[in-house]
C-alpha cells in the first residue's frame, strides 16, 4: 500500500515538474518576443536609440507623465512606420503557426501547413486577379481612393486584400464540399486541398501570361510576401479576428489531444469528429487567409513553430497551441526585421528570408534527425 502511494506520489511530482517546464518555455518565449520587439523598433535605416524607443511608447501611453523625445523624427518612425509594421508581423506569425498546428492536429499529419488545403494558391489568384483585371474592370476609380469610417484607402489595397481574402477562404470551404461525400476523413481532405491548389494555380500562371509588364511585377512581388500592408488600420481589423481565432481553439485543445490517438477513440469519447473537424479548419483558416490578405505569401511560418514546439514540450496541445502562436510571431518578427535591415535602406521581400530559414531547418531535421520528427 505504502509502496503504492510513494509511486502515484513520485508520478504526480513528475506532472507537476513536467508542466512547470512546459510554463517556463511560454514564458520565456513571450519575454524573448518582447525583447526583440522593442529592439526591432529601432533597427532600420533610421537607428532609434532604446531610450527614445521607450519615450516615444511612455509618451504615447502617458503623454502627461514622460516627455517626447528630443529627435522629433523617432516618434513619427516609431508610431507611423515600425510599429504597425511589428505588429503586423506578430499577428501574422501567430495566425500562421497556430493554424499550422492545428491542422497538423485535426489531419494528423506532421507536414501539414495553412497552405495544404490550397489557401496560399487560392489567395494569390485573388491578388492576381484584381491586380490584372481591376483596372479593366473598375476604369480610373480602381487608381483613386475610398472613405471608410473617416480614413482614406486606396481602392487597389481595399480590392486586392478583400479578393485574396475571400478566395482563401473560398478554397477551404471547397475543399469541404468536396471531401463531405468522403465523411471527411484526413487523406480525402489532404488530397482535395491539393487538387484545388494545382486548380488555382493554373488560374494564376494564365493571369500571368496575360498581364502587362507593370501587372506582373505587381503579382510577383505580392506572392514573396511582405508587411508593405502594415497600417493602424489594418491591425484594428486583425488583431479581434486572430484573438476570437485562437481563442475558440485553444479551448478545444483536449479534442485535439483525444484526436491525436485517432479518429475511433475521440468519437467513443463523444467527439463529433466530423464537425470538429470542418470547424476547427475553417477557423484557423479564417486567421490565415485574413492575415494573408495583407502579407501575401508567407511560407513555412506554419510548419518550422509547430515542429520546434513538439521538440521543446511535447503534444499536449494546451501549451503546444501559445507556444506554436509565440514562436510563429518570434520566428517571423525576426526574419522581417532581417529583410528591412540586410540590405538598408532597400528592404528585401520577408518571404525570401523565409524560405532559407525553411529550407534549412527541414534539412536538419532529415540529416540530424533521421526523420523521425517528420513522420
Amino acid at each position: 500500500m505504502k509502496n503504492s502511494e510513494s509511486s502515484n506520489t513520485k508520478t504526480t511530482r513528475l506532472y507537476h515538474t513536467i508542466q512547470k517546464r512546459k510554463l517556463l518555455v511560454l514564458v520565456t518565449l513571450f519575454v524573448i518576443l518582447l525583447f526583440v520587439s522593442i529592439l526591432a523598433v529601432g533597427i532600420g535605416s533610421v537607428y532609434i536609440p532604446p531610450g527614445d524607443v521607450l519615450a516615444v511608447f511612455g509618451h504615447a501611453l502617458f503623454p502627461g507623465t514622460f516627455a517626447s523625445p528630443d529627435d522629433g523624427m523617432a516618434d513619427l518612425i516609431v508610431m507611423n512606420y515600425r510599429l504597425p509594421r511589428i505588429l503586423l508581423a506578430v499577428l501574422a506569425g501567430v495566425a500562421l503557426a497556430t493554424a499550422g498546428a492545428v491542422m497538423q492536429g485535426l489531419l494528423r499529419n506532421p507536414l501539414v501547413s495553412p497552405f495544404t488545403l490550397g489557401l496560399s494558391s487560392a489567395s494569390s489568384f485573388g491578388a492576381a486577379l484584381i491586380i490584372v483585371l481591376g483596372p479593366v474592370i473598375f476604369g480610373s476609380l480602381f487608381a483613386g481612393t475610398i472613405l471608410l469610417a473617416g480614413v482614406a484607402f486606396s481602392v487597389k489595397s481595399l480590392l486586392l486584400i478583400l479578393s485574396a481574402f475571400i478566395f482563401g477562404l473560398l478554397s477551404v470551404i471547397l475543399v469541404y464540399l468536396i471531401s463531405k461525400t468522403k465523411h471527411t476523413s484526413q487523406a480525402i481532405m489532404i488530397l482535395a486541398g491539393v487538387v484545388i491548389g494545382y486548380l488555382f494555380q493554373a488560374g494564376l500562371l494564365g493571369l500571368k501570361y496575360v498581364s502587362n509588364d507593370d501587372a506582373l511585377r505587381d503579382i510577383v512581388t505580392w506572392l514573396m510576401g511582405g508587411m508593405w500592408g502594415a497600417t493602424w488600420q489594418a491591425i484594428a481589423i486583425l488583431f479581434p479576428i486572430v484573438l476570437i481565432c485562437f481563442i475558440l481553439v485553444e479551448r478545444r485543445a483536449w479534442d485535439l489531444n483525444t484526436l491525436s490517438s485517432g479518429d475511433d477513440v475521440a468519437k467513443n469519447l463523444g467527439i463529433n469528429v466530423q464537425r470538429f473537424r470542418i470547424s476547427g479548419l475553417l477557423i484557423v483558416s479564417f486567421a490565415a487567409s485574413a492575415c494573408l490578405a495583407f502579407t501575401g505569401i508567407i511560407g513555412f511560418v506554419g510548419l518550422m513553430a509547430p515542429h520546434i514546439c513538439r521538440m521543446l514540450i511535447g503534444n499536449d496541445y494546451r501549451y503546444l497551441l501559445p507556444a506554436s502562436a509565440l514562436l510563429g510571431a518570434l520566428i517571423l518578427l525576426i526574419s522581417d526585421t532581417i529583410a528591412r535591415v540586410i540590405f538598408a535602406p532597400i528592404e528585401i521581400p520577408v518571404g525570401i528570408i523565409m524560405y532559407i530559414l525553411g529550407g534549412f531547418f527541414f534539412l536538419f531535421l532529415i540529416t540530424r534527425g533521421h526523420g523521425r520528427y517528420l513522420a
